[in-house]
């Protein structure tokens, strides 16, 4: 027997097959709704404007990360001369 439509924003992916088209109107309507599978949500369908919205948010190019304060940090080295040498090894 199929579940009974939902008024909450969490779908099983049977009923999310079954009802598509309510899945969708109720997305643009209500906004996301996240679709699960065996009780763990897997995905979400979102309306195409706030994708678009949420796709041209600020990404930062690999470049621009690198430049950052936040990518910018000290490595710790030891004092110089405060490593033992060791002996030359003979190669004889």
């Amino acid at each position: 027997m199929p579940s009974t439509p939902r008024n909450e924003a969490s779908w099983p992916v049977q009923d999310a097959k079954a009802r598509f088209s309510e899945l969708l109107d109720t997305c643009l309507a209500e906004g996301p709704q996240v679709v699960t599978r065996h009780g763990r949500e897997m995905a979400v369908l979102v309306p195409a404007r706030e994708w678009r919205r949420l796709a041209a948010g600020k990404r930062q190019t690999l470049k621009e990360l690198l430049l950052t304060d936040d990518a910018r940090g000290e490595i710790p080295l030891p004092p110089r001369g405060s490593l033992k040498s060791r002996e030359p090894v003979d190669p004889g």
